[in-house]
């Protein structure tokens, strides 16, 4: 089980002097995990919109970044160089809508292109993680999301959607607010826990009677309808499973919070940057090993002062000023991934050394600029992949190399059992040491 030792810090002290943003800048000085055996792997998605300005984001040489330097776009990155890679010559093959990229993006699925469905998507990589790397923690993976003005129309994501899919290609809601997550991660059921337990078992027995009645219906029903009816079982099946994970954990306390619940209306840079440290903390104390996060787009702009939405900005060669903005955009998002980074690095895991080197850490866009499919940037980052070898843009000698390969590549460096995903034709071996 899972101790977290919390020290009498005020919520003051968590404040950034000049600003409104929490920073937790050394996890451990309030929260020590004490988990026998070693630490295990974690892996975190983080996913935009989008893609970033061509002309000024992407290298265009390859080779070790203290040798070909940083771009302007990459530029914030620069204290973090020898431990990030950059791959070039990915595809998402399964892609086909440039309006709603992430759709795919953790699963690779041509979700318009199954004869006879409107949409299918399938599991994402996260997803199948979960199952393996999840098996015994509180949440088995965090799906994260965002809460963006406009309902996430012009976002590049699809309104409302995480980057999670289920076994069964259902979306997963993500949790959008940082005051949700804090409450998820932290608060406690006020009932006592053999009320809990009762509860859970009349939920329960309300899907015992829903399958037995579906169960009967089946057996009357065409190959199209029966066909539905399945689809309602998988998902079925995995409120038991959460019924189930949430009886074992009922006895369980959460961790106490190290600093007071966050306001409700919090977006944007101040949202990004509370909730990229609550994954921190859900990592250091074991509560998830796996976490997706699907970065808002549109309300970043608007704290960064941008009036623009994300859509209207990636059409950016019609000025001048659309083009400025969109490399304040490209050098704001790096900023933030650079801070989580510097986060990760002052965390202390359960054996003492930093949080960072369990951790495999993506970072990426369902486009690479404007609206392009092909030729996705993938950032990658942490030491908990034991064969990649960081500090470097990595161009694949093959163009279009499916981005289910590294999905597939990420997934087995973290100890998952997988021999393929999605339309992977292997792994990517120029990522792994030679």
């Amino acid at each position: 089980m899972t101790c977290l030792h919390v020290h009498p810090v005020t919520r003051r002290s968590f404040l950034r002097a000049g600003s409104a943003l929490l920073a937790l800048p050394g996890l451990e000085s309030f929260a020590t995990a004490t988990v026998p055996g070693a630490p295990p792997t974690r892996m975190i998605f983080l996913g935009g919109g989008f893609g970033f300005t061509k002309d000024s984001f992407y290298p265009t040489k390859a080779g070790a970044f203290a040798e070909i330097g940083l771009t302007e776009g990459l530029a914030p990155l620069a204290r973090h160089r020898q431990d990030i890679t950059l791959v070039t010559n990915l595809t998402n093959l399964g892609a086909t809508d440039p309006h709603g990229g992430s759709c795919s993006y953790l699963t690779g699925a041509n979700v318009a292109g199954t004869p006879g469905k409107r949409f299918h998507n399938s599991i994402s990589c996260d997803q199948l993680a979960a199952r393996q790397l999840g098996a015994d923690t509180r949440f088995p993976s965090l799906v994260l999301s965002a809460k963006e003005p406009d309902g996430g129309q012009n976002s590049g994501h699809g309104p409302g959607l995480s980057l999670s899919w289920d076994d069964g290609g259902n979306p997963i809601p993500g949790i959008e607010r940082p005051l949700d997550l804090y409450r998820t991660l932290f608060a406690t059921p006020s009932d006592d826990p053999q009320k809990i337990h009762q509860r859970l078992k009349n939920k329960q027995s309300i899907l015992d009677i829903v399958q037995l009645d579906g169960n009967s219906l089946n057996r009357r029903l065409g190959r199209d309808d029966r066909e539905k009816l399945d689809e309602y079982f998988t998902g079925l099946r995995q409120v038991e499973l959460g019924l189930e994970r949430q009886a074992r954990w009922a006895d369980t306390p959460k961790p106490s919070a190290p600093f007071d619940a966050p306001a409700e209306g919090l977006t944007g840079e101040e949202a990004i940057r509370l909730m990229e440290n609550m994954i921190i903390i859900a990592l250091q104390t074991d509560a998830t090993r796996v976490v997706s996060y699907r970065l808002p787009v549109c309300s970043l702009l608007e704290s960064m002062g941008v009036s623009l939405k994300a859509h209207s900005l990636s059409h950016y060669g019609f000025s001048q000023p659309r083009i400025e903005a969109s490399r304040q955009r490209d050098k704001k998002c790096m900023e933030l991934f650079a801070n989580f980074l510097d986060r990760l690095k002052e965390a202390k895991d359960f054996d003492g050394r930093p949080l960072f080197d369990r951790c495999i850490v993506s970072y990426g866009t369902n486009l690479r600029s404007g609206h392009e499919l092909k030729n996705l940037p993938a950032l990658l980052s942490g030491g908990g992949a034991p064969d990649i070898r960081h500090g470097r843009h990595l161009v694949l000698p093959q163009e279009d190399t499916p981005l289910a390969n590294y999905w597939l590549t990420l997934l087995q460096q973290a100890g998952v059992s997988a021999e393929s995903f999605s339309h992977s034709t292997g792994i990517v071996p120029e990522l792994l040491q030679s």
